[in-house]
């Protein structure tokens, strides 16, 4: 079987659509926090079983009989590194035979400061003796295509990431690369640097959003404080608000590039474009 964390979660729900164009149902486990949530699934022939990142116990009695575990990384930054250590752990008492791990793009040189409970995490693997594989996953563009209503409000796409590359892909993309590398054979010891076919700068973003928009949107570059801070100002929280802005300057230093096109090599087709992501959100 395989199991998949996080399921009801917007990456989980799109890993399990591509895995069931490859498995029956009954072969796949949705770990979930909350079962209500899940019923979707259950409803086609999921096994769903109830499991939090900080419960030990349930973990070890979801991952019976699972062969094959994709861990999505946890949400809560800050406790990640102790949730994933419980996963592991679970796994390897559960004896899973491979764990697919979403890490972050070029995690092991990267310059964000996210990058480091993925470190924590990849280390903890390599001393496990679990067999795993990395799936490093790249910025999602969904992350940008939230903030155009903002943007057209006011004309502005505001940021400190300079004239950065991103090579952004879609939920979708990296969810398919995923299935695919969960349904392949002798994947144990593989790192993939997931990202976009294409990257792109925010100045070219802006010019895109005004190209397809019919309005003018221009891109602010300003310093990581004054990011920060705007952020903050609309009603981010201050923790939040000061990762976000040092993810746009490593996205500066090319924290966020990566031209290997292994999403598309693994999928079979191009990712998503940055156009057709536009043209969804408009």
């Amino acid at each position: 079987m395989i199991a998949i964390t996080g399921a009801t979660g917007q990456l989980g729900h799109e890993v399990i659509t591509a895995l069931l164009k490859k498995h029956p149902p009954e072969s796949l486990v949705a770990i979930v926090r909350n079962q209500s949530k899940a019923q979707s699934l259950a409803e086609k022939g999921i096994h769903v079983r109830v499991a939090d990142y900080s419960d030990k116990d349930a973990l070890r009695t979801a991952l019976v009989g699972v062969e094959k575990l994709l861990l999505i990384s946890s949400s809560e930054v800050g406790q990640r590194a102790a949730q994933h250590r419980n996963v592991i752990e679970a796994a390897v008492q559960t004896g899973v035979g491979l764990l697919a791990y979403t890490s972050l793009l070029h995690a092991d040189t990267s310059p964000l400061q996210l990058a480091q409970e993925h470190r924590e995490t990849e280390q903890m693997l390599a001393d496990s003796g679990l067999p795993h594989v990395l799936l490093r996953n790249g910025w999602y563009t969904e992350n940008y295509m939230a903030s155009v209503p903002a943007a057209l409000a006011h004309g502005v796409i505001p940021g400190c990431a300079g004239e950065g590359k991103i090579a952004s892909a879609s939920r979708k993309d990296y969810a398919e690369a995923a299935a695919q590398v969960l349904s392949l054979e002798n994947q144990a010891g593989k790192i993939y640097e997931l990202a976009g076919d294409e990257a792109w700068t925010l100045s070219e973003l802006a010019q895109l959003l005004s190209d397809t928009s019919g309005k003018q949107v221009a891109y602010q570059n300003m310093s990581e404080a004054d990011y920060a801070a705007l952020l903050e100002g609309a009603g981010l929280p201050g923790p939040f608000a000061a990762i976000l802005a040092d993810s746009d300057t490593g996205a500066s230093k090319g924290g966020l590039f990566d031209d290997t096109h292994q999403i598309s090599t693994l999928t079979g087709h191009p990712t998503t474009s940055l156009l057709t992501s536009l043209k969804n959100a408009l």
